[in-house]
């Protein structure tokens, strides 16, 4: 998808001996958003935005690789490097000697707008080349700006790191935060995020006045002439957008809450950054009794790390297993600032989502399953949902409402709407799904955030999932055969049956979300349900809702997930 960012100038940091304004150059081809209030805690909002940073340039996918030829290859660029500086300063050198009594040139702007353009010209075509021959060097030379969003409350960053597996979002309370604002447009923007602006944010003091500031005439450009105008045309990838709809996916699913102290996140920490597995398994075990402290058990050392301070009050279950691990030591600078984790964890093998709390802020760091079953690619989370289609009406009544208050809690949408829960709720999916709004775990408030200036469809994040569209024509052409359906004493039902001519057995639970299946089929064997359901197990549930309403059997569910919101 091709996508065009502008922006006047640079982000950077305007310091004086007494302040210092971090000023944010937002997307000018994008709505109006303003911001300008004093950092009350300046160096608090430095360490976040850097492990904010941090995420969004890690890159932990393995890829094993001879080294011999790389190591020579880098060897003979250092040496070619230093003859060139060289040759380039003895140059330079001598032609500022030689011009130092001339006087500058006329035409010096015209001149530089030109070397400018060509300059921008030549950066495209190289990054245009990445994208078609070198897709992963593309990401990591050029992610995509982190997205920006001022609400009346909140301010707050989202972003992705280069392997698209990890997900990260700084949210600032405005009001204990920042200052006082006078000038706010509420919206959502990208900001020209860069590494030398990283590299401002380090030199954030205590001493000294910090206002952060996203540029309020940035918006009044209206000639692209200037100097300080600049314009990028990227070609936006899909990936990145579908990635921003799983994560709401696996937001809105029912959630096991489990809080960890600031003393066992660094014991976590601590014993991944000095200790390396060398064999399986290599995941991370939550054990989980009710009423009692958390345990956390590193694998496979075995390693048991107590939660001391704090207590689980969920479902008795089995244990929880997460991989990709080692992609939590992006939250390492923000061990001194933690009051403690809330860890929301969807199941063995599927995303979990680290929302850490420091007093003002906070930082939610979502991960897929584990590395290489990245969000964009790989998962397909939004499919173990109970489907359900609500009207067009309702979806623009939403829509309409969460654009005026900028945010609601569930209760007062639904109550608004006049619909029922699960209706109200399939169509804020909905909505999520078309990249407008977002859900905010721990506030548990939906908020109007728009990834992309218009909504989300298949032109913007491809064709909807292989899987899905393949499982309707086997209902349609009649290749499902249900053989049992199975009541248990929890709530749960186990349905049997044969899809294709393969057997399948698929245990949905009491909140209708797909728990465990069994199938033969390539796609079920190679990553079960934690890479989204295969198609003969989306055939049998939809065979068997067939002759049912489908909003009775979603309604229950969003029953449940209405009251585990308000416990």
């Amino acid at each position: 998808m091709n996508y065009t960012l502008a922006y006047r100038g640079h982000s950077g940091l305007i310091e004086t001996p007494r302040t210092a304004t971090l000023t944010l150059a937002p997307n000018l081809t994008r709505e109006p958003v303003a911001f300008d209030a004093a950092l009350r805690k300046p160096l608090r909002f430095r360490e976040a935005m850097s492990a904010l940073h941090d995420v969004v340039v890690s890159n932990l996918k393995f890829e094993p690789r001879d080294r011999s030829a790389y190591e020579a290859w880098k060897q003979r660029e250092v040496e070619r490097a230093r003859a060139i500086r060289r040759a380039a300063y003895a140059e330079a050198r001598d032609r500022v000697m030689a011009q130092r009594e001339k006087t500058v040139p006329r035409d010096l702007e015209r001149l530089y707008r030109r070397a400018r353009d060509v300059y921008w010209t030549a950066r495209q075509k190289y990054a245009n080349y990445l994208w078609r021959h070198d897709r992963d060097l593309w990401r990591k030379l050029m992610p995509c700006d982190p997205v920006i969003t001022v609400a009346d409350d909140v301010v707050f960053f989202e972003c992705f790191s280069s392997d698209e597996s990890s997900y990260g979002c700084l949210t600032v309370e405005r009001g204990e935060g920042f200052g006082p604002c006078d000038a706010v447009k509420f919206g959502t923007t990208n900001v020209d995020y860069s590494w030398d602006l990283y590299r401002h944010f380090q030199s954030l003091r205590t001493y000294r006045e910090t206002r952060f500031r996203i540029d309020p005439q940035g918006f009044e450009v209206a000639t692209q002439g200037k100097a300080d105008y600049r314009e990028e045309k990227i070609d936006l990838p899909t990936s990145w957008l579908r990635g921003f709809v799983q994560i709401q996916a696996g937001m809105c699913l029912p959630l096991r809450t489990v809080s960890l102290s600031r003393e066992a996140m660094y014991s976590i920490l601590a014993f991944l950054r000095r200790n390396k597995a060398k064999a399986s398994p290599r995941a991370i075990r939550f054990e989980l009794l009710p009423g009692q402290s958390p345990s956390i058990v590193l694998e496979p050392w075995e390693r048991r790390i107590v939660s001391y301070g704090t207590r689980y009050d969920g479902p008795t279950g089995e244990p929880v297993r997460i991989w990709g691990r080692n992609r939590l030591l992006t939250m390492a600078r923000l061990l001194p600032l933690i009051d403690r984790v809330d860890v929301y964890l969807l199941g063995t093998g599927l995303p979990s989502f680290w929302v850490v709390r420091m007093g003002e802020m906070r930082f939610t760091l979502g991960l897929s399953g584990w590395t290489k079953n990245d969000w964009t690619r790989v998962s397909a989370i939004d499919l173990l949902a109970p489907p359900a289609t609500p009207s067009a009406a309702l979806v623009d009544t939403l829509r309409r409402t969460l654009r005026e208050s900028r945010s609601a809690d569930f209760l007062k949408l639904v109550s608004d709407a006049h619909a029922e829960p699960a209706e109200a709720a399939a169509g804020l999916n909905q909505l999520a799904h078309a990249g407008q709004i977002i859900y905010d775990l721990e506030a548990r408030r939906y908020r109007w955030r728009q990834i992309l200036p218009q909504a989300l469809g298949e032109a913007e994040i491809g064709p909807e999932n292989e899987e899905l569209a393949v499982s309707r024509s086997l209902v349609r052409g009649r290749a499902v055969r249900l053989e049992s359906r199975e009541a248990l004493s929890d709530g749960s039902v186990l349905l049997s049956g044969h899809v294709e001519g393969k057997p399948c057995e698929l245990l949905i639970d009491a909140d209708a979300r797909m728990r465990r299946a069994k199938c033969v089929c390539g796609h079920h064997r190679k990553g079960g349900l934690r890479m989204g359901p295969c198609r003969h197990l989306l055939a049998l549930r939809q065979a068997d809702a067939q002759g049912e309403a489908v909003i009775g059997t979603s309604r229950d569910w969003y029953d449940r997930l209405r009251r585990w919101a308000s416990n």
